[in-house]
C-alpha cells in the first residue's frame, strides 16, 4: 500500500506539471484509492461478500481565475492526461471569480512535517474470518431473548487505502488510513407489536473493535426495549439526548457557522461571531491530531494544515468554519475546513448517564432522530422521534411517533447539563445532552 501510494504520488506530479505545460497558471490534483473486504448475512446466510478496489481523481485548474474542474476513476497515465486537458478545456470557458483559487500557500501543510496519526492498520482476516465474524454477531443477538424474531442482518466492512494531495504552489502530501467496522439490525416482537433496532462498532484498528458477541446483544436489548411503545400527550418538557444522538445538536451547529452559509447569509448565527452561543460552562475543542481518530487529519482537502482550536471558550463562539473559497467571499483567512471538521470534543459538565436521567427529572429521552426538518437561516428545529418517558429520573416506558421542536438559538442557550458518557464513534465526540425545555408533540 504504501509502495503504490508512492508511485500515485509521481502521478500526481506529472499532473501537475502536464497542466502547467497546457497554461494553467494554478493546479491542485486530489486522488483516493480503497480496497477492502464487505459482507453481510441474514438469518445465518451470507447475502452479499464483496471486494472492492478502487480509486478516483479530481483535479481543478485555473487560466486566471477561471476554473475547471474533471474528475476520473480511471487512473491510468493516458486517463490522467485526459482529464488534465477536459479540466483546461472546460477552464477556458468559465466565467472569472475574483475569490476562486488554491488555498494561500502559507498556510499549506509543510509535505516534511506531516505528523503520524496511527491512521493505518489493515486486516488480515480472511473471508471466512469475516463469515464467521458476522454469522457469531448475529447469532448472539437472536439467542438473546425469544422476543427477537427476525433480522435485518450484520454486516462487516474492512478497507485500507490513501489520499494523496498535490497543488502547483510546490506541495504533494499524502497519507495512508484504514476503518473497520461491524454492525447488527435485529426484529423484535411481542404478540403484534414489532420494533427495529441496531448496533454498531468501528474503529481504524481491527483489534479495538466491540466483540461481535456484544455488538449482537446490544442490537437486541436495544430492540427489545422498543417493544410496546406509548403516545404521549403533547406538552413543554426537559429533553435528554442520549449520547449516540445528541452530536446532531452540534452537527446543526456546524452548518451554522460555515462558510457557504455565511457568505450567503442563510444562517440563524450570521453576527454571532465573538458572542455567547452556549451556557458560559460550555467548551468546544476541535483536534485533529488524535492517534486513531476516525476524523483525524493534518491538512484538509485543499492542503491546508489543521490546527488545535478552541471553538467555544465558556460558551462564546471563537472562529467560524472556512475554506479558501468561503474566506475570500468573507475577507478572511481559511481555517483548515475544506472538507469538515476535525475530532471536536464537546466539554461535559455533569455525569454518566444514569446521573443525567437523574437530572432530567421528569422528560423526555430521545434515543432515535427521524426527518430533516430543521431550518438553519430561522434556526426553526422540528423532529421526529422516538425514545422513553422518564418520570423521577426512572425509565418508565418507550414512545414513538412524537415530533421535539425548538428553535436552534434557545436550544443551544438552555443546554443545562452535557454527560461524561462521551460517544466516540464519531468526528464529534460528546456526552448525551440535556436541553431545559422543547416542545414534544403527540397525541
Amino acid at each position: 500500500m504504501i509502495e503504490e501510494m508512492n508511485q500515485v504520488k509521481q502521478a500526481v506530479a506529472d499532473a501537475l506539471a502536464y497542466a502547467k505545460q497546457l497554461g494553467a497558471s494554478a493546479t491542485e490534483v486530489s486522488i483516493s484509492k480503497q480496497q477492502g473486504l464487505s459482507l453481510n448475512c441474514r438469518m445465518q446466510e451470507v447475502e452479499t461478500i464483496e471486494y472492492d478496489r478502487g480509486g478516483a481523481l479530481g483535479i481543478a485548474v485555473w487560466f486566471g481565475q477561471r476554473k475547471g474542474n474533471a474528475s476520473t476513476s480511471d487512473l491510468s497515465a493516458q486517463a490522467l492526461r485526459e482529464t488534465v486537458e477536459a479540466a483546461c478545456n472546460i477552464a477556458r470557458y468559465t466565467s472569472e471569480d475574483p475569490f476562486s483559487g488554491p488555498a494561500d500557500a502559507e498556510l499549506l501543510i509543510n509535505a516534511d512535517k506531516i505528523p503520524d496519526l496511527d491512521l493505518h492498520h489493515p486486516s488480515s482476516l480472511s473471508n471466512q474470518q469475516a463469515i464467521d465474524l458476522v454469522m457469531a454477531c448475529e447469532q448472539s443477538g437472536l439467542d438473546f431473548d425469544s422476543r427477537i424474531k427476525n433480522s435485518d442482518g450484520a454486516s462487516f466492512s474492512s478497507h485500507q487505502g490513501f489520499k494523496v494531495y498535490g497543488n502547483s504552489q510546490g506541495l504533494i502530501a499524502a497519507y495512508p488510513s484504514s476503518r473497520h467496522s461491524l454492525s447488527c439490525s435485529l426484529i423484535a416482537q411481542d404478540k403484534e407489536d414489532m420494533q427495529r433496532d441496531y448496533a454498531y462498532t468501528v474503529s481504524r484498528n481491527f483489534a479495538h473493535l466491540n466483540s461481535a458477541e456484544n455488538v449482537g446483544v446490544e442490537a437486541a436489548k436495544e430492540a427489545v426495549s422498543r417493544l410496546h411503545s406509548r403516545k404521549i400527550k403533547t406538552a413543554k418538557v426537559p429533553v435528554l439526548f442520549n449520547n449516540q444522538i445528541a452530536s446532531s445538536l452540534f452537527g446543526h451547529f456546524i452548518g451554522a457557522i460555515s462558510g457557504g452559509n455565511l457568505y450567503r447569509k442563510s444562517t440563524f448565527l450570521l453576527d454571532a461571531l465573538n458572542t455567547q452561543v452556549f451556557p458560559d460552562w460550555l467548551n468546544i475543542q476541535e483536534d485533529p491530531f488524535i492517534k486513531q481518530g476516525l476524523s483525524s487529519r493534518a491538512f484538509d482537502s485543499e492542503g491546508v494544515a489543521t490546527q488545535q482550536k478552541e471553538i467555544i471558550s465558556s460558551g462564546v463562539l471563537n472562529t467560524w468554519l472556512l475554506n479558501s473559497y468561503a474566506a475570500r467571499k468573507l475577507k478572511l483567512q481559511s481555517t483548515g475546513h475544506a472538507g469538515g471538521i476535525h475530532n471536536w470534543l464537546v466539554g461535559a459538565n455533569a455525569g454518566q448517564f444514569d446521573d443525567m436521567l437523574k437530572q432530567l427529572d421528569t422528560g423526555l429521552l430521545v434515543t432515535e432522530m427521524m426527518g430533516q426538518g430543521v431550518n438553519l437561516v430561522t434556526g426553526d428545529y422540528s423532529r421526529g422521534a422516538a425514545g422513553f418517558w422518564v418520570e423521577n429520573g426512572q425509565i418508565q416506558y418507550p414512545v414513538d411517533e412524537i415530533t421535539i421542536a425548538g428553535q436552534l438559538k434557545n436550544m443551544f442557550k438552555n443546554i443545562r447539563a452535557v454527560g461524561s458518557d462521551v460517544e466516540k464513534r464519531g468526528a464529534i465526540q460528546c456526552g448525551s445532552v440535556l436541553v431545559d425545555e422543547m416542545t414534544v408533540a403527540g397525541n
